[in-house]
This record gives structure tokens, C-alpha cells and sequence, in this order.
């Protein structure tokens, strides 16, 4: 399929936000590494990291990411958009290397690549973006059956594991606090996309928010943010990052995609062909990004733990 001028505008802005965002993690880290040798750590507690130039660059290079990422739904679809998030992991490890000096295994190095070689599937064969002429649109492809039943089904599966699951056992259970922000945020993107198309229509002279379902779209987006950044505070806070990182991204893209394909029914214009490709260089991304998470600290052991090893006991006897 040809590419199309929006969809390379989305592509251009997506790649951008990874690098930003990427970069960011990298930026901050060297400021909290600066102002904890000064100051009280972050991790206990300490503030000092606010007085550090490098983590406000940092702060800074965050948000025009989040920028650009907002920007670039305006003109590519979600199927697009949202699997490139894989790249701020790619950039964010290999300055890691360079700078902070945490050294890239050469299976993170592969996990690097398979990202691209997915990253880049998915983009030659993306489909193109529905031309919106207003947000109102964007409400009709919201109010939709099909759409309709699966945001009922997110808000009913969302508030079971918040007042059923989480006080049994979300301290034990990682999908729990995961399963409730990726159920979310596939919501969140969808409402990110028509506020964006709304921006950008009102940008080029039509003013879309005198049209209550803009209003009603940066809500949703809003309230869904909220909770999104609650839980998945709650997730970092009780589990290991190295694992919650990638089954969120999985579990995140998995449900934002499938609400794409419903509500601005991505794959009707595509053939059979053109959707298992984009599939699986979908799954060529997840594999990357496990494995580059999987391996991220081999580099740094500098002693291997053998295979197979003999228990003390079994050597006492045999020296007996």
C-alpha cells in the first residue's frame, strides 16, 4: 500500500516522541544522579533532584515527546502511532550505554533490531488515515455498537478488578494493576485521537470546539489519564520495572490496537495480506521488546551463575 503525506507527518512526529521521550529517561537519570550525590536520594525521599538543571532538560524533553506523540494521532491511525512507542525504549538503551554506561548485551542489541525491523513493517504497510471532516465524526464511530459494547465491557472489566480484585490480591497479582491501566488507556487513546483531529480541524479554520463532544472527548481523556497514572504508580511501586515495562507495553498496544480496528475500522480497506503482515510485525516488536527488557541488566553481571551446579550437600558426601 502507498504510503500517504499524513501518514508519514504521523510517522515523522511518533519517531520524534521516542526520541524525546527516550531521551528524556537518560537526561533525568544524570540529574538525579548529580543531585543525589549532593542531596538527599529520590528514593528516600529527598527533593534536591528540583534544583538540578539536567532533570528539568529532562522534564522538558518528556513533555514535547508527549507533544509530538499527541500530535501524531491527528494524522495517522492508532495502528500506527501507538506500536513506534517501542522506539523510546531502542533510544532510551542505547544512550543508557553511551552515557550512563550501562552496558547493552548483544541480545538487547538484537532486541533493538527486531523492534526496527517490526517498527518498519508495520509502517509500509499501515493503513491510511479516515479522512474526518469534524469531531462530530469521531462521535458517530463513538456511538457505534460495536464500539459501544466494547467501552461497556472496559468499564465493566475495569471497575471488577478495582473494588473486587485489587483488595484481594493486587499486591500478588502484576495483571491486575496492568490489566486496569491498558484497559484504560486503549479508551484514553481513542479520546486523544478526536481531541487531536478537533485541534488540528480548528487549526486549519474550523472550530470544533463549539461542538459539546469535543468538551466530552478531552474529559474522557482526562479522567482516564487520572486513573491510568494512579494504578500504574501503584504497579512500579510494588513490582519489579524490568517486568511491569514491557507487560504493560504489550497488554497497553494490544487493547489500543483492538479499540482502533473497532471504532475507526482500520483493517477495512486492507486485504488479508496487508493485515497479517502488519500482525506480524506487531509481534516482532513484542518480541524485541522482551528481550531487550529480559537481558537489560546481562551486561552488567560480570560473573555468569553456571547452568548446572552442585549442591553443597553432594559434595560433602562426596568428599566422604
Amino acid at each position: 500500500m502507498g504510503t500517504s503525506s499524513d501518514n508519514v507527518t504521523g510517522f515523522v512526529l511518533a519517531v520524534s516522541s521516542s526520541i524525546f521521550i527516550g531521551s528524556s529517561f537518560i537526561i533525568k537519570k544524570m540529574g538525579l544522579k548529580k543531585a543525589g550525590s549532593t542531596g538527599k536520594r529520590a528514593a528516600l525521599g529527598g527533593h534536591s533532584y528540583l534544583y538540578e538543571p539536567w532533570w528539568w532538560f529532562g522534564m522538558i524533553s518528556m513533555i514535547v515527546g508527549e507533544i509530538a506523540n499527541f500530535a501524531a494521532y491527528a494524522f495517522a491511525p492508532a495502528l500506527l502511532v501507538t506500536p513506534l512507542g517501542a522506539l523510546s525504549i531502542i533510544f532510551s538503551a542505547v544512550l543508557a550505554h553511551f552515557i550512563l554506561k550501562e552496558k547493552l548485551h548483544i541480545f538487547g542489541v538484537l532486541g533493538c533490531a527486531l523492534c526496527v525491523v517490526g517498527s518498519t513493517t508495520i509502517v509500509l504497510h499501515a493503513p491510511h488515515e479516515r479522512d474526518i471532516h469534524s469531531v462530530k465524526e469521531v462521535w458517530n464511530l463513538a456511538t457505534e455498537p460495536g464500539f459501544l459494547i466494547y467501552s461497556v465491557v472496559v468499564v465493566v472489566l475495569v471497575c471488577v478488578l478495582i473494588f473486587y480484585y485489587v483488595p484481594r490480591c493486587g499486591q500478588t497479582h502484576l495483571i491486575i494493576y496492568v490489566g486496569i491501566c491498558s484497559l484504560t488507556g486503549s479508551i484514553t487513546v481513542m479520546g486523544v485521537k478526536a481531541v487531536s483531529i478537533a485541534i488540528k480541524l480548528t487549526l486549519e479554520g474550523k472550530n470544533q470546539f463549539i461542538y459539546f463532544e469535543t468538551w466530552f472527548f478531552t474529559l474522557v481523556v482526562i479522567g482516564c489519564c487520572l486513573l491510568q497514572i494512579n494504578y500504574l504508580n501503584k504497579a512500579l511501586d510494588t513490582f519489579n520495572t524490568a517486568v511491569v515495562s514491557p507487560v504493560y507495553y504489550v497488554m497497553f498496544t494490544s487493547f489500543t490496537i483492538f479499540a482502533s480496528i473497532i471504532m475507526f475500522k482500520d483493517w477495512d480497506t486492507q486485504d488479508a495480506s496487508q493485515i497479517a503482515t502488519e500482525v506480524c510485525g506487531f509481534v516482532t516488536i513484542l518480541s524485541g521488546t522482551f528481550l531487550l527488557h529480559k537481558t537489560k541488566d546481562m551486561g552488567n553481571k560480570p560473573i555468569e551463575t553456571p547452568v548446572f551446579t552442585t549442591p553443597n550437600h553432594a559434595n560433602n558426601n562426596l568428599a566422604t
